[in-house]
């Protein structure tokens, strides 16, 4: 864990803190809104650990407290979690060692994850930057679900403190450097329109995934990125997974 500190630049791990402390917000919030709605308190416990994915948990826990199906909230979930797809491809470097391993790290993929990944110029920082973020979110979300589930209904109406906020402005923070780059921001605007106009006519969760379709408008990377480009010639261009010669296997 302390190669992994070495590794990464004072201003990732700030930023990595900052994301678990909104994560931890969530986290809490989402506990009691499931043990005040009713669920015992094993149900957001189990969750946290086997889902690891807020979207999901919120959408499943929205449904069963409404009325609705367990097989209707695990296929609201299984929605929400299909754009995890296209970032393991991303991410698919930074998983490397032994099966148990690159199993275990699947299970750590998330929007956060994925997004520390990319702002990476070499593999070596790539493997350090999921890690480290994927282990801390995947501790801190899990103690403070478990917090917030103990303290219930103590917490009252989360949605007036303002907590499903934080997590989204946190992660809008770490996206808007990516933003400087034309192909980024062209699929970002485009992406952001269709998922807006989608939302009133599809179910919770297909607007994100019908949100991939601005890649179509990103373009072709420019000419001149060639097989053996350094990290330096690279950085600042979401999208371009780099990957050091020496290192790939």
């Amino acid at each position: 864990m302390r190669s992994l500190f070495r590794t990464l630049e004072r201003a990732t791990l700030r930023d990595i803190a900052l994301v678990c402390l909104a994560d931890a917000l969530v986290g809490a919030s989402f506990g009691a809104i499931s043990v005040a709605g009713g669920l015992p308190l094993w149900v957001p416990v189990a969750l946290s650990i086997l889902v690891f994915a807020g979207g999901s948990q919120f959408a499943a826990v929205g449904v069963v407290l409404s009325g609705g199906g367990v097989l209707a909230a695990v296929a609201t979930g299984l929605v929400l979690n299909a754009r995890l797809l296209p970032f393991g491809f991303t991410v698919a470097d930074a998983l490397d060692g032994p099966w148990w391993r690159r199993l275990f790290g699947a299970q750590l993929i998330t929007d956060e994850t994925a997004a520390f990944v990319l702002r990476q110029d070499t593999g070596r920082r790539r493997r350090a930057a999921f890690w480290l973020c994927g282990l801390a979110l995947f501790v801190v979300w899990n103690v403070s679900v478990l917090l917030g589930a103990l303290a219930g209904g103590l917490i009252g109406d989360t949605d007036a403190l303002g907590l499903d906020a934080a997590f989204p402005a946190v992660l809008l923070a770490l996206v808007l450097p990516s933003l400087a780059d034309r192909r980024t921001r062209t699929a970002a605007v485009v992406g952001a329109v269709v998922a807006v106009a989608a939302t009133p006519f599809v179910p919770a969760g297909l607007p994100v995934l019908l949100a991939l379709v601005g890649l179509l408008f990103a373009g072709r990377p420019g000419v001149g990125m060639s097989e053996g480009a350094s990290g330096s010639e690279s950085a600042g261009r979401p999208g371009v997974v780099v990957v050091e010669r020496e290192e790939v296997r």
